[in-house]
């Protein structure tokens, strides 16, 4: 078939899905009633749809949705490559407008004359092929020449190719594991391709992003392996039932104990995650700011994260720190952090939980700063000086512009004596202790736990958990001036356990003054007199204090030294308020148990491997835990 037909007859698929059966000549009352198909897209849609299967360079068939308003000329393409079904994404709901059917993140640019395209990724769901879980890129890990990286490319050059109303220019543009397919998409990128931003990206699933934080298991893992890994994406996850996750995961018993009970031992991913506890080559060589970092940036990328993403908070800040050195100020690089939950720059963003922002953060975030970059990179408008980071200061609600990231300047804020915190150096040491206790291990939010509330549970009042004797809090008198925080800030923890393994969580906490607000009925919001904020919360296990790769038993009751990073923030705590370091040993159930007795593998721990241990936290002198704030003057 020549180009010029092609065209024609992808143009008219969307007529003739539209013809509809004549009515049956006579019915009974024993007609069947059942019709094969309804094609709720009527002629007065002000849209057009359509559906492709796009082939790969080996063969392989993608379904591909493309969508623009009718009348669209000229248009630059945006894609998202998903695992999460390209045909139910671009249905949002029933409509013959097109701002209602599609995904509300696209409105502004979809009335804009922006053609609009969702690719199933191979193997899932429409599309063909196998699918494979974050697929490496071609290399080390992965010889067979295929990779997201190449499907983007061909799927690139099939719609500059294919869809005449483009002007043969493509940004692409995704959040989470749609977030790593923007990355991939950027790995010898296509010509047409001409800026992309990655939301949230999924970069490296060990470090800090969807599987493991420092080490530590997220339970929530093996769900998304099912519901991923089911047929194509046909799983609805684990049947856990609407209880108490507490006490399903804690009567459980080990992850490798839940998997056998669930018969979910045979799926690939399971064993992928239970094989390879530790930072080795499996995982390291599929970190993807490790990809990006050995090859030319030529695509110019806007990256998002949340800031408090309570699933990838560490990819995005990740990529833009293996790049800067090179690229910060080039034009070519960005980081954008906003005051959202996990995804939640594609939604709306006038709260998060209890706290409240001014106006809708999202939808200015994508007005004021991802149109106008597509708009100048796909349709030649003018440079809308994207500043190196954008940043939304939390406590202030206000955006600020910087011209790098972090800003900055680490300053040690030092745990001291009864339950104090502060900006001096304690010249005596101390030590305080608490029982961690594996059979009662300490909650991440009021029980019971459910799904409903795994989008905001980084905003929770920490005021729940004060009167649990293992968290241990030191907070700072009222502050007399504003303390402005701009960048991940550090913890050094001087810790010992009487065990021989152990994980540490650390929560840096903004404490409100107990303040009397007006009521409701005055309009106000959420009382937050005393509220326990959390601006960072992040776990460490401690088998890995000398070596992500290398895991061993802990010395017990031996002084380590431990130090990881919070996740990146734009944060003012302001007078009056206080600064809250919080110190606990689980942080279940988002993640496993430690048993606290060192095992080979913690996904096989038995029973009697999980043990009461006497945790000492030190403070002062040569052990002097801090955590360590990047302040702004």
């Amino acid at each position: 078939m020549s180009k010029p037909a092609l065209r024609l007859a992808i143009s008219i698929l969307p007529l003739l899905s539209l013809a509809a059966a004549p009515p049956p000549a006579r019915v009974t009352p024993m007609t069947p009633d059942v019709v094969a198909k309804y094609e709720p897209m009527l002629p007065e849609a002000d849209f057009v749809k359509r559906v492709a299967m796009v082939p790969m360079r080996d063969g392989t068939k993608l379904y591909t949705v493309i969508v623009m308003k009718k009348g669209t000329q000229n248009g630059p393409i945006l894609l998202s490559r998903t695992p999460y079904d390209a045909k139910g994404s671009m249905s949002r709901s029933a409509s013959q407008s097109v701002v209602d059917t599609l995904p509300i993140m696209y409105k502004e640019f979809v009335n804009d004359g922006y053609i609009i395209v969702q690719q199933d990724i191979r193997g899932l769901h429409n599309s063909e092929g196998q699918f494979v879980m974050n697929r490496p890129i071609v290399g080390p890990l992965n010889n067979t020449g295929i990779d997201e990286s190449t499907d983007a490319y061909d799927a690139i050059d099939w719609l500059v190719k294919n869809v005449p109303e483009s002007n043969g220019k493509v940004g692409t543009i995704g959040s989470s594991y749609l977030g790593f397919l923007t990355l991939a998409s950027e790995i010898n990128p296509h010509p047409a391709l001409k800026a992309a931003v990655p939301q949230s990206p999924m970069v490296d699933g060990w470090m800090g992003d969807d599987w493991f934080h420092n080490g530590a298991f997220r339970t929530g893992s093996l769900d998304f392996a099912v519901s991923q890994s089911t047929a194509k994406a046909e799983g609805k996850g684990i049947a856990r039932g609407p209880g108490d996750d507490y006490s399903y995961y804690l009567q459980a018993g080990s992850m490798g104990d839940l998997a056998r009970h669930l018969g979910i031992e045979h799926y690939p991913f399971v064993q992928k995650l239970f094989q390879n506890p530790a930072y080795t080559e499996f995982w390291s060589g599929q970190a993807v700011d490790k990809w990006l970092a050995a090859r030319p940036l030529t695509v110019p990328t806007l990256i998002e994260v949340g800031q408090w993403d309570q699933e990838d908070s560490y990819g995005g800040p990740a990529v833009y720190k293996a790049l800067k050195a090179k690229y910060e100020g080039s034009g070519l690089l960005h980081l954008a952090i906003g005051p959202w939950r996990h995804s939640g720059a594609n939604h709306y963003g006038y709260d998060l939980g209890d706290i409240t922002f001014t106006g809708d953060t999202a939808l200015e975030w994508r007005q004021k700063w991802v149109k106008p970059f597509f708009d100048h990179y796909l349709k030649g408008a003018p440079d809308p000086q994207t500043p190196n980071a954008l940043t939304y200061a939390t406590g202030i609600n206000e955006w600020q512009a910087s011209p790098r990231w972090p800003m900055g300047t680490q300053t040690p804020l030092y745990l001291t004596g009864n339950g104090t915190a502060g900006f001096e150096r304690p010249t005596v040491a101390g030590r305080d202790d608490y029982i961690s206790d594996p059979a009662n291990p300490v909650p991440y939010l009021p029980r019971p736990i459910g799904g409903a509330q795994w989008k905001s549970w980084l905003v929770q009042d920490q005021r729940f958990v004060t009167n649990r004797p293992d968290v241990i809090s030191y907070t700072t008198a009222p502050l007399t001036k504003s303390v402005h925080i701009m960048g991940a800030p550090q913890v050094e923890l001087y810790a010992a356990t009487s065990g021989t393994d152990s994980d540490w969580v650390v929560k840096l906490i903004d404490v409100y003054p107990n303040e009397t607000p007006e009521g409701a009925s005055q309009g106000s919001k959420q009382d937050m007199s005393g509220f326990e904020l959390p601006i960072g919360i992040e776990i460490f296990r401690g088998r890995y204090v000398d070596s992500f790769a290398k895991p061993r038993a802990l010395r017990a009751n031996k002084v380590e030294h431990y130090s990881w990073g919070l996740p990146n923030v734009n944060h003012v705590f302001l007078p009056g308020h206080k600064i809250m370091v919080q110190i606990q040993s689980s942080l279940f159930p988002v993640y496993d148990r430690n048993p606290q007795t060192f095992v080979p593998n913690i996904f096989y721990a038995r029973q009697g491997d999980y043990r009461k241990a006497t945790q000492t936290v030190y403070r002062g002198g040569a052990t002097a835990t801090s955590v360590m704030l990047p302040i702004v003057p």
